[in-house]
């Protein structure tokens, strides 16, 4: 018989991203990191000039900080033993948008902190990484765990049967992050949410389709 399946995201939601990129950023390039915007837009500026960062040198450096400061990054608040409490009644895996030949760091990351589960890795949106992933395990009942609202978009075109969790687990960006209309609920720490989670896998049912979901 199929057992539950939990799919996890990674930053913000098991694994702190943004201090420790801002924390890095200021120390090796002399680049303020605004996290209170809550966005990359004009949140990254020079030191030295107040100059806004542009977009292409973002992304250069967001793959530096993967390339060599992931050991920076440490669990969220509760992630470690509420995902593991969890894995006790159901299958777990971890579907995170890296680029593919991070695959094994990231799982070796994870499991440094305790977190020891497969690593999927995707790029865009994750609808049709799902999909491989069901097709894969065939759960019972399928629970996915995200921060960004358009991947949530993206498990509710895809996957609409999937039950969705917003989770922003950094409270410095949480705050300026709208709850995603796609998302079945947001909660925003593991103590509560692993309750949610655990209500979801155990009852078995498949999450009902929104009415934006049906037009």
């Amino acid at each position: 018989m199929s057992r539950p399946l939990l799919i996890s995201d990674c930053d913000e939601v098991l694994l702190h991203m943004v201090v420790p990129f801002q924390q890095w950023l200021d120390e090796a390039h002399h680049i303020h990191f605004d996290l209170e915007s809550g966005t990359f837009v004009d949140a990254l500026r020079h030191k030295r000039t107040g100059k806004v960062v542009e977009g292409g040198k973002v992304w250069e450096l967001l793959q530096g900080f993967f390339d060599s400061e992931m050991h920076r990054q440490q669990a969220i608040d509760g992630a470690v033993e509420s995902i593991n409490r969890l894995a006790e009644i159901a299958d777990v895996v971890i579907l995170t948008n890296l680029r593919d030949h991070r695959n094994e760091k990231r799982k070796q990351q994870l499991e440094a902190v305790g977190i020891d589960f497969p690593v999927y890795t995707n790029q865009g949106g994750k609808g049709e990484a799902m999909l491989r992933v069901l097709g894969e395990y065939e759960p019972s009942v399928a629970v996915f765990v995200d921060d960004l609202g358009h991947q949530h978009d993206s498990i509710a075109e895809h996957a609409p049967h999937v039950w969705r969790l917003q989770m922003v687990g950094e409270p410095i960006i949480a705050k300026h992050i709208k709850k995603s209309s796609a998302a079945h609920a947001r909660i925003d720490d593991w103590a509560a949410a692993e309750s949610w989670l655990r209500e979801k896998l155990l009852a078995g049912k498949a999450a009902p389709i929104q009415e934006e979901e049906k037009t």
